[in-house]
């Protein structure tokens, strides 16, 4: 259901969008007429609209990898029910709250749109989500890690969770708690300083570490700047006063790059450990020479093998075509994400849609049902079921050692940890 605890959410807006449906001349089927959020009506010889909303203006290749590949996905999974799928033009939701409501308000003009892929960032969807819920769609995000997006993994749902917002991308908290576990046991350290720039990816992310490790009996020590900030001495002279033996940095490129680049201007610094959130899994991060020695969290790398059962394609298939199309690499490991994000809501659709005729009906609250049954789905990332709050990610992730800046492949990153749910695995 819809949060009825907001403003403008409630759930009489059906009848609304009935009756332009109705309007429009197209007659819905007798059993769909009462559906509380709609139906979609694709007419003879029309495309089934989807759209995509990611940063496709900054953040490396974050954007463009995912973007690239839903569009392979759309191809490789082909016609549903005899109707193409359209993604029209790719919609820049930037890596702001501002981006995130333009998309989303753009979306809303075409009234024939069922659902998007999207967002790049969590601060873009805090407010994506509510107007796209509210409108009845669905969003679906390879990238999102922010827990306020889903919940708190123990049955709480987070401060910006709507119904119809889904992930493949892991919940945060998973990533806290193997960046804790890693720097205390691994690592061996005690003191930690942890950076963030106050949006909902970065804090919550560095506010769920600092939880975690200080259960292990750590101690640690939080440090804000500012999105574009490039003079980064002064707040780690603070931090160094704290002496701390390592350092994480849940922060975008931008940002953790000025940090690295500066941390030797800073005395008290030498030696310190660096570990990166999962945003800095970038090629243009990676080679910077500064980055050397930092360790990395990171989605699973190596999923050549893993195959998604709704296109038959395995995850070295996929790689290789895109490659092919784009004649470059993925620049970023969330491309495996997004394909499967695409395919997921791609079967759903199929699962609902009725046809009639030449006609497809897409009943708007049976597709968000659908949705949430994703059980054991096979994608090239592993195996995706959906919770109650939309966290459809495996929980299963890498830490890596970068040595070399010349090696920018994440793929060609040395595997240093494990993390598999509640289980820990250790090695090479």
């Amino acid at each position: 259901m819809l949060k009825t605890d907001r403003p403008g959410s409630g759930l009489l807006r059906w009848p609304i969008l009935v009756l332009a449906l109705l309007v429009s001349g197209a007659c819905i089927p007798e059993n769909m007429v009462g559906s509380p959020l709609g139906t979609v009506v694709v007419g003879p010889g029309e495309d089934i609209q989807i759209r995509t909303a990611f940063v496709l203006s900054s953040i490396g290749e974050l954007g463009s990898s995912t973007q690239r590949a839903a569009a392979l996905a759309v191809a490789d999974y082909g016609p549903i029910k005899g109707h193409e799928v359209s993604m029209g033009a790719g919609l820049d939701s930037l890596c702001t709250p501002e981006g995130g409501t333009a998309a989303a308000q753009t979306v809303l003009g075409d009234g024939r749109v069922v659902g998007v892929i999207g967002t790049s960032c969590s601060a873009a969807a805090v407010k994506a989500s509510p107007i796209l819920s509210e409108a009845g769609l669905v969003l679906i995000s390879p990238t999102n890690t922010a827990p306020s997006l889903t919940s708190d993994l123990r049955g709480n749902a987070g401060a910006d969770h709507y119904a119809g917002y889904y992930r493949t991308s892991n919940n945060d908290l998973y990533e806290a708690e193997a960046v804790a576990a890693f720097a205390h046991h691994d690592l061996g350290l005690h003191e930690m300083a942890v950076f963030h720039d106050g949006d909902p990816y970065t804090s919550g992310l560095a506010n769920a570490f600092a939880t975690a490790f200080e259960q292990g009996h750590g101690r640690v020590t939080i440090a804000t700047v500012s999105k574009g900030q490039t003079d980064m001495v002064a707040v780690l002279t603070e931090v160094a006063a704290a002496n701390p033996e390592g350092l994480f940095l849940p922060l975008f490129p931008d940002e953790a790059g000025e940090i690295i680049r500066q941390m030797g201007q800073v005395a008290g610094l030498e030696g310190v450990v660096v570990i990166g959130g999962a945003a800095l899994v970038d090629f243009e991060f990676l080679s910077i020479p500064e980055s050397e020695g930092m360790y990395l969290a990171s989605p699973e790398l190596h999923f050549e093998k893993s195959v998604n059962e709704a296109t038959g394609k395995n995850g070295g298939e996929v790689t290789a075509a895109y490659e092919e199309k784009y004649n470059a690499p993925p620049g970023s490991v969330y491309m495996a994400h997004a394909y499967d994000a695409t395919t997921l809501l791609l079967r759903a659709i199929e699962e609902v849609a009725v046809v009639q005729g030449d006609t497809l009906y897409i009943d708007r609250a049976r597709l968000r049902e659908a949705l949430t049954g994703t059980a054991e789905f096979s994608g090239i990332v592993g195996e995706l079921t959906c919770d109650e709050f939309g966290d459809c990610g495996t929980g299963h992730l890498h830490i890596v050692h970068h040595t070399d800046s010349t090696i920018t492949d994440v793929e060609g990153l040395e595997i240093v940890y494990f993390h598999l749910h509640d289980e820990h695995e250790h090695g090479h």
